[in-house]
């Protein structure tokens, strides 16, 4: 696994200088206290890029030898190339195939659960998935309701054939599409090409409906986790690590208590990234495991929600 978030860190106490709000605001009800800032001319790839180098190098994997590279992102570099091309060529990963998924925060474990299948499958060995989002691209900082939310970053891991028992056991993943418009880029596409009109409506930036994207977020978490549990013949109770996606701690919370869920099996850094979309789960992971959290054979929860409405969940055997 590799992670990567840029130098610049924005605090709660920058943000008070630049809207209307307080510390105590962002943290009671986000569990923010901080966010990573991608500098002027920093892009998604260059986050994927670095995430990508530290996990080949965990793994001992070359980049030639990767099958296949999977960038999930809601931020890519442009419209075409994909994000995944550019960081094939700043790889020098020749010989993969490569394409963008666009699921929102539930992306990495979407591209998880792809990357699985295809390697089971036998059709790839090596598979390198990477969840990245520089969302302060198009997040309009003077709307308080979404500016305070969200932070930029990169999570990677190689994904390869496994012993017979441990790895991916199950997934669970799904979307609402009718409830796409509670989160939306709402211009820049076919339908709401860009103009003077949509870029002085601020039309290019986040737009969230954040009571209704709570609301899917509380259900779904446990709903999804709970779901991936029984293909497996588990349950909450055998789970040793949760690894939900990090976008509100009372939304975590909410989620946890649902489960049954024990606090010191749920790991949380929120207060230190905010929401990074598609990195978050990756980065929480790749934490989690270096702090000494996930031992082999550990029963590892993923769980992740967002744009379209999307949700996504997987259970883990934690081993190579």
């Amino acid at each position: 696994m590799g992670m990567a978030v840029p130098e610049k860190i924005l605090t709660n106490a920058d943000l008070e200088k630049m809207v209307e709000t307080t510390d105590e605001w962002i943290t009671t009800r986000t569990g923010i206290k901080e966010r990573r800032i991608a500098a002027p001319g920093e892009a998604t790839s260059d986050l994927a890029t670095r995430a990508a180098r530290q996990a080949l190098e965990g793994a001992g994997v070359e980049p030639e030898q990767l099958d296949l590279i999977i960038v999930a992102t809601v931020t890519p570099d442009m419209s075409f190339p994909a994000t995944a091309c550019i960081v094939q060529m700043e790889l020098g990963a020749d010989n993969a195939a490569v394409f963008d998924l666009s699921a929102g925060c539930s992306g990495f474990v979407y591209a998880l659960d792809i990357a699985a299948r295809t390697i089971e499958s036998g059709a790839y060995e090596r598979v390198l998935i990477i969840g990245a989002d520089v969302l302060s691209k198009i997040t309009d900082w003077s709307d308080r309701s979404t500016c305070v939310l969200f932070g930029d970053g990169a999570g990677a891991a190689v994904v390869g054939p496994v012993q017979n028992g441990k790895g991916l056991l199950a997934a669970d993943l799904g979307a609402v599409g009718k409830s796409g418009h509670f989160l939306t880029l709402p211009a820049g596409g076919s339908r709401t090409p860009a103009s003077v009109e949509t870029v002085e409506g601020g039309q290019h930036y986040i737009h969230m409906h954040g009571n209704e994207v709570y609301k899917f977020a509380v259900r779904v978490m446990g709903e999804t986790t709970k779901k991936a549990l029984a293909k497996c013949g588990l349950t909450s109770k055998d789970i040793d690590v949760f690894i939900p996606h990090q976008a509100n701690i009372r939304i975590i919370d909410a989620a946890c208590r649902r489960l049954g869920i024990e606090d010191e099996k749920v790991f949380v850094n929120v207060h230190a990234y905010g929401n990074t979309s598609a990195a978050s789960v990756p980065i929480a992971l790749y934490e989690a495991y270096h702090e000494g959290l996930i031992h082999d054979s550990d029963i590892v929860a993923l769980v992740g929600f967002g744009a379209g409405l999307t949700w996504a969940s997987a259970i883990l055997k934690w081993g190579r």
